[in-house]
């Protein structure tokens, strides 16, 4: 299973930004339009909300493993979360997990 969710991580890691790419492209760099398109319309916003709510219960889960001493530090897999996303970081925390695991 390592191996497998190395794999995803790194597909993760990739396929938004084929998306950004295309947004960046066509709008520029503006933040404002961006956040805009997340939420142009109705399913963008129910995938938008989706993600954040889905954000916050893995950083809630991660920040509390690593407390009880069950899971590596979680600031790398916010910092992944942040600047790529869920589909990146948490396969890389169930990598990182499992590669803990004798």
């Amino acid at each position: 299973m390592k191996q497998l969710y190395l794999i995803l991580a790194i597909v993760g890691g990739i396929a938004p930004y084929v998306f950004f790419f295309q947004h960046f492209a066509s709008s520029g760099l503006a933040l404002n339009e961006f956040v805009a398109a997340l939420f142009v319309n109705g399913a963008a916003g129910g995938f938008t909300v989706d993600l954040l709510l889905s954000s916050a219960v893995f950083w809630i889960a991660i920040i509390h493993r690593h407390r009880l001493g069950k899971g590596p530090n979680p600031i790398a897999f916010v910092v992944l979360n942040l600047c790529i996303g869920l589909c990146c970081a948490l396969p890389a925390y169930l990598y990182a997990h499992h590669a803990r695991e004798p």
